[in-house]
Parts: structure tokens; sequence; C-alpha cells
């Protein structure tokens, strides 16, 4: 499968841009990266503009929205190392050294590092040929990129997944996090998946934050990089003030 195909197939017939939503890094006390998230161009949620993606425009709205998450980026995002979180489909990647061409010569063209850029796995479609992800991984990691495993414990990601592939990181799924400083059970399947990871040198973030009770037990439990809604709102187009670690009362 060559180039072309990011080039070719039918237009999307709709418009978006994206939000971005930070990640912060608490044992640090600053911020890590951002998350670029879709939207419709006046403000429309994810579920808006993803409902209106078929099969036939998967692929090419898989590409543009990295290109227009990488230029938003290159505007937006100061010249610090931090990182910028992209979203894909595995399943609308055909061949990755081809596919990623489009990726390298948006990040050139705006004078974004490409060593900063995160993929994300995406949660709602199943990993149906690990090979496949397996070698777009390979491939992504050898251009520099990280790659995470988005909503882990909920979906298609879970342990059967982490056992086949090898990403840097996981998103631990937001309804693991939601009360975990009251719950348990989810403290205990929080520390083992923290202690699994560790075993395995991949980096875990806690995504979906809402409280700081929360951040206090996730913190406590050795996760450092957080994102959620305690920490700051998407913003459209922008990049939001988060709260950061010296702003926590514990």
């Amino acid at each position: 499968m060559s180039c072309i195909e990011c080039r070719g197939g039918d237009e999307l017939g709709f418009d978006f841009t994206m939000a971005f939503q930070p990640i912060v890094d608490l044992s640090r006390d600053r911020i890590w990266g951002h998350e670029a998230l879709v939207r419709g161009i006046n403000g429309e949620g994810a579920g808006h503009i993803l409902s209106r993606v078929t099969d036939d425009v998967r692929y090419r709205f898989d590409q543009n929205c990295r290109v227009k998450a990488i230029e938003l980026a290159g505007d937006l995002f100061p010249d610090d190392g931090s990182r910028l979180s992209i979203n894909f489909m595995p399943n609308a990647v055909y061949e990755p050294a081809a596919c990623i061409r489009t990726t390298l010569m948006a990040a050139a063209r705006v004078g974004f590092c490409s060593k900063r850029i995160v993929f994300e796995f995406t949660e709602n479609e199943p990993v149906t040929d690990i090979a496949h992800v397996n070698n777009i991984i390979s491939v992504y990691r050898r251009h520099g990129f990280l790659t995470a495993i988005d909503d882990f414990g909920a979906g298609f990601a879970g342990l059967t997944v982490l056992s086949s592939l090898m990403p840097d990181m996981i998103k631990i799924d937001m309804e693991l996090i939601r009360d975990v400083n009251e719950n348990r059970r989810k403290q205990a399947i929080v520390q083992g998946l923290t202690a699994i990871c560790g075993d395995l040198g991949i980096i875990v973030l806690a995504e979906g934050v809402e409280s700081e009770p929360e951040a206090t037990a996730l913190r406590d439990m050795g996760i450092h990089l957080m994102q959620g809604f305690y920490f700051a709102r998407p913003k459209v187009a922008g990049l939001p003030a988060p709260r950061l670690a010296h702003e926590m009362v514990t």
C-alpha cells in the first residue's frame, strides 16, 4: 500500500478541529503534554464528529486528524519538549511505514519535533490483527514516537491485549479511576496494573481524574502522570492552564 492512499479516497464531507487537554506530571510539577481531542468547528463534542465517520472515509479521517492536531500544536505548543498525544485507529493503518509519511511531513512543515508525538490506540474498535499492530508499534518506535493503549481496562483494551502488545504507555480508564480513593477493589486493581507495568517498563497514566482525593490516592499508589477535569477541561484550539502539584491542598 503506497502513500497515495493518504491522499485518495472519498472526501470527508464535514469539518472539524481539535481541543487540547493537559497531561500533568505531579512528580515534576509540570505539564507533560496535551491530548488532542476531536471537536466540531463550533465546539460540538467528539460523538457529533465520530458519528459521521463511515468506513469509506475512515482512513482519510484518521490521517486528517493527525495533520490537524500537529498543525495546531505547531502554533500553540511552547518549545519545552512537552508531548502531543493523538488518538488513532489501528485498523485504519494499512502500511505503517507509508502511512506515517503524512504525519512526518506535517510535523516538518510546521516545525514540530516528531519525537514529541504520542499515538494512542483508540478503544472503540477491536485489535483484530496483533501482528499488524505490533508492526505499527515497531515502525512508530523507530521514528521516535511513543505509543499508548487508551482507556485501558474498558472495551477491547485489557490484559489480553497487553500480553500481546508492548506499548510504551497505558492510560487507565476513568471508570477504574472514579472514586478510587474510596473503593478498595479499584485500588487493588490499579495497584496491580501499576506493578505489572512497572515490571514491563510501561508508563502508567491515569485519565478522567475529577477530584483531589482521587489524584492524591493515585499519587500515593505511584502514578504521577494524570489527566482529567480536576486539572483542566479541554480547550478548543487552545491550551488551558492546568492545576499543578503545588496547587493541590494535600
